[in-house]
């Protein structure tokens, strides 16, 4: 087979067969293919598309180049939620322990954060002593004797997804659907979950912006799955700020235990039991939504939830004892207020800007190597809609010293928009995906 004669196909617009998408994810996987060679086809892909059914191939293909969890020894139907990226995104850490308290297994595989959007296993690193490192039959073992496991991808996983990834950031293919779908699902499909909710963000803050292009992002990635022979469905959700209040890796913590304890409500808790309710029935635990509304508000209401974040951590080698005393984590030194400079009502925030803020702190990467400080971030007072006077604060920064602080408060201030006339609360929950469907709320 030959790679030119792939890359002169589909120049022309025509459709690639499996054997042939094979030839190049493998190729991209153990580097027998140019780099050159890969960017002329990643651009020939973004400039005239795939097929429905070479999405699929070139998903499957990307799987199969590395290694495939296999998850049968697991008791019922294994399940992963999977976001595609947010500010404040605490979701995992609410519903990961509520639907496992509900009887479903949770094997999930997450990644760390880079850019302006927090990751799941920095989050968790800030507990003492908690490692995200299991091989894979510690992974499947914990799982199976207490039902959950968070966990770092494994080296392996993919590995022709992270040749084309690195390749589309430089060569302008980003944006590309096919490309976009097919990264996320196969490292998902690789991960062994047989049932998989997306949490597709739009707005501001997110990957695709517009509500059309986040739907249609979600309709693609959820025809993969179900091709593919895997349980998946969708929920398109709002990012045009952050979801909880709390941003930076230790006071995210801070507040997915305040919510598993009941002290808090809010937007955070709302979407993830939208998106556990969805875990449960792909789990087969329930057969409406408002059956899995209430086991999960009964594993809430009850400290199962809490209960089930205890049993992890301490699996996992970390100290339970922050889920009863929060100022165990990680704590910041100084800590400020951050004044409003004017009156009136929040109208929007630069929810990637807010983001950027967390990462400058110390919270976030610039590059994969950045070392991260567990403590710092801010707590966002206020919601869009929220009334505000001058001088009120509208944030608390949690800094590691002063310079910092003050920087991260002139930022929040710009970040924070104050309008004169009031406006709606976001909508959290834009509309439902699945293979045959879509809902709009």
């Amino acid at each position: 087979m030959n790679m030119v004669s792939i890359i002169e196909k589909k120049k022309l617009g025509q459709e690639l067969t499996k054997e042939e998408i094979e030839f190049f994810a493998f190729g991209a996987a153990d580097g027998s293919i140019p780099d050159y060679q890969l960017a002329a086809l990643l651009m020939a892909i973004r400039l005239n598309g795939m097929s429905r059914q070479e999405t699929v191939h070139l998903t499957l293909a990307m799987t199969a180049s590395g290694d495939v969890c296999d998850l049968s020894a697991i008791p019922g139907i294994p399940v992963d939620k999977h976001s595609t990226g947010g500010v404040g995104d605490t979701t995992s850490l609410v519903l990961a322990p509520l639907v496992a308290a509900c009887g479903v297994p949770v094997a999930k595989m997450s990644g760390r954060g880079l850019g302006h959007t927090g990751g799941t296993l920095d989050k968790l690193e800030s507990i003492e002593g908690l490692s995200i490192s299991l091989s894979e039959d510690a992974f499947i073992r914990q799982v199976q004797e207490i039902g959950i496991a968070i966990i770092g991808q494994t080296k392996n996983l993919a590995p022709a997804d992270k040749t084309l990834y690195a390749l589309r950031d430089v060569t302008s293919t980003v944006d590309s659907l096919p490309l976009i779908s097919s990264s996320i699902v196969s490292k998902k499909l690789a991960s062994g979950a047989q049932g998989i909710v997306l949490d597709v963000k739009t707005g501001a803050g997110a990957m695709m912006q517009s509500l059309e292009d986040s739907i249609e992002l979600a309709q693609t990635m959820v025809r993969i799955g179900c091709d593919a022979g895997r349980r998946m469905v969708a929920l398109v959700t709002d990012m045009g700020e952050p979801l909880g209040s709390h941003v930076g890796n230790a006071l995210e913590v801070k507040e997915a235990i305040d919510v598993l304890c009941g002290r808090v409500q809010g937007p955070l808790l709302t979407v993830a039991l939208e998106l556990g309710a969805r875990m449960l029935m792909l789990g087969g635990k329930a057969d409406t939504l408002e059956e899995a509304r209430e086991k999960l508000v009964d594993a809430l209401e009850s400290g199962r939830g809490l209960e089930k974040l205890r049993q992890m951590i301490r699996a996992q080698g970390g100290n339970p004892a922050c889920c009863d005393d929060v100022a165990k984590l990680p704590q910041a030194p100084v800590i400020l207020p951050v004044p409003s400079p004017s009156s009136g009502y929040v109208h929007r925030m630069d929810t990637v800007g807010l983001g950027n803020t967390a990462q400058a702190m110390g919270a976030g990467r610039r590059t994969k190597e950045d070392v991260i400080d567990p403590s710092v971030g801010f707590v966002l007072n206020k919601r869009i809609g929220d009334a505000v006077e001058t001088g009120e604060a509208i944030a608390t920064v949690h800094a590691k010293d002063e310079a910092s602080a003050q920087a991260a408060i002139a930022a929040i201030q710009q970040q924070v928009i104050i309008g004169a006339e009031k406006v709606p609360a976001c909508k959290l929950i834009h509309a439902f995906v699945t293979d045959e469907s879509i809902t709009r709320y």
